[in-house]
């Protein structure tokens, strides 16, 4: 599909879309990061290029994005979508809050990325081939402020929306999910998912609303974070237990949802060192800017990669995930 944009005040340049296929049978393929920024965007000329060799069919932009999109009366923001434009002009850009959004109730972001749903873009899902995608705010969690009651609000429609996605698992084996703040992470920082009980994962004062419970009911496979400014792949996981099965392969059948952080897209407050041994449930860490690549082959498969940013673009980090399609309802 051929656009442009404007008005009778001027028109922009022609851009080219390709809109994503019907149905269950193809093969998407997706770039995901967060943590990118205006003064920093690392990853973001490979991540053109990749784009214009037809690579992608959307991109998930895991929060965090300008640093931030409200400074300089919002031309911090304006700077960043034209930054992304070659990318988000061409093909579906999918997003979720970040911290760095929180500025005047998220409004930047929610003026900015017009999303599914009628929650403003601060959750939502929708189906992908294979897969359905399940895009969240980790942020409700930790600015109160805004309203505790979406807290609530935010769990009580995930899940409904799980409960939908499990009866249709027959034509979209997968769940994924996508929100900013991780559960788990072995940086060296004060965030979150350095502490044993993180907000995100065990809820409001470690007992309401937490999403990890939810999510391993439901049988959610794969869950992608950000906010934690490298790449961290997660053994199989559920309540700091372990599930790696067969050291030769973990992925295959896992008994818990696989984890990925890919914060390392740019950012201008640098990569985040990690703690000097890895923890139990780290399987693979990557202090590398970089982004990561999903391809969801079929109903059994995905694959995914960790590009690196260095002249040559090396793959950091390279697994499949297997699933055979009967009895993945949950993980009991």
């Amino acid at each position: 599909m051929v656009y442009r944009c404007g008005s009778s005040q001027g028109w922009s340049r022609r851009f080219r879309f390709t809109a994503l296929k019907n149905g269950v049978h193809w093969s998407p393929r997706l770039a995901v990061f967060g943590d990118m920024g205006a003064d920093n965007p690392k990853a973001l000329p490979r991540l053109r290029r990749d784009t214009q060799q037809g690579m992608f069919d959307a991109v998930l932009h895991v929060g965090d994005f300008a640093y931030n999109m409200d400074q300089d009366n919002a031309r911090v923001g304006d700077r960043f979508m034209r930054l992304i434009e070659p990318v988000a002009a061409s093909l579906p850009y999918m997003t979720c809050p970040g911290n760095h959004e929180q500025r005047y109730n998220f409004s930047n972001y929610k003026a900015r990325f017009s999303m599914p749903g009628d929650n403003e873009g601060l959750w939502y899902s929708w189906d992908l081939g294979p897969a359905h995608i399940i895009s969240f705010s980790t942020e409700v969690y930790f600015f109160l402020h805004y309203g505790r009651h979406l807290v609530e609000k935010q769990f009580r429609w995930l899940e409904k929306d799980l409960q939908k996605a499990n009866r249709n698992r027959a034509a979209r084996p997968w769940i994924i999910t996508m929100g900013h703040r991780p559960m788990y992470c072995s940086n060296a920082d004060l965030d979150d998912c350095t502490r044993h009980e993180s907000r995100v994962r065990k809820g409001l004062q470690g007992r309401l609303f937490g999403l990890e419970d939810l999510f391993h009911k439901y049988g959610v496979d794969l869950e992608f974070w950000a906010h934690e400014h490298s790449y961290e792949r997660l053994w199989p996981i559920y309540n700091y237990q372990v599930f790696n099965g067969s050291l030769e392969r973990p992925y295959t059948n896992p008994r818990g949802p696989v984890h990925i952080i890919t914060g390392s897209a740019g950012c201008e407050e640098l990569l985040t060192p990690f703690v000097r041994r890895p923890r139990p449930w780290s399987a693979v860490r990557v202090k590398e800017y970089g982004y990561t690549r999903l391809h969801i082959l079929n109903g059994t498969h995905m694959h995914i990669q960790q590009v690196s940013d260095d002249q040559d673009g090396k793959i950091v980090d390279d697994v499949w995930v297997i699933r055979p399609l009967i009895g993945r309802m949950t993980y009991h």
